[in-house]
């Protein structure tokens, strides 16, 4: 059922991004030199649209994601340290939950 909903979803997905693709083929010139303007001399590339904006979409999830991750770290941490506060706890209870010697058992 996961695939199929997975299916579901991407399938659209893909035929709007080739739709996007294939209506943004035209060569669009980027400058990489902000200060020279659009003079010809000025460093620049030349790539279709839909590289461009398929490009600048990669990069800004990459960066979300690098975001998300560095402002969750505090979560992880307080969660790693209660992890391991549990961990002492059950080692504490199970110590004194043994019988000691000469003591009748409980159950």
């Amino acid at each position: 059922m996961k695939q199929f909903l997975k299916f579901l979803i991407l399938l659209p997905l893909a035929v709007a991004i080739l739709a996007v693709a294939e209506a943004n083929r035209h060569p669009v010139p980027i400058y990489l030199d902000p200060f020279a303007g659009s003079s010809p001399e000025g460093t620049q590339i030349t790539m279709p649209l839909f590289a461009v904006i398929l490009v600048a979409i990669m990069i800004g999830i990459v960066f979300g994601s690098a975001v998300t991750y560095l402002e969750q770290g505090r979560h992880r941490r307080a969660a790693r340290l209660a992890r391991a506060d549990a961990e002492t706890l059950r080692a504490e209870l199970a110590r004194l939950s043994r019988t000691r010697p000469g003591e009748k058992s409980k159950a």
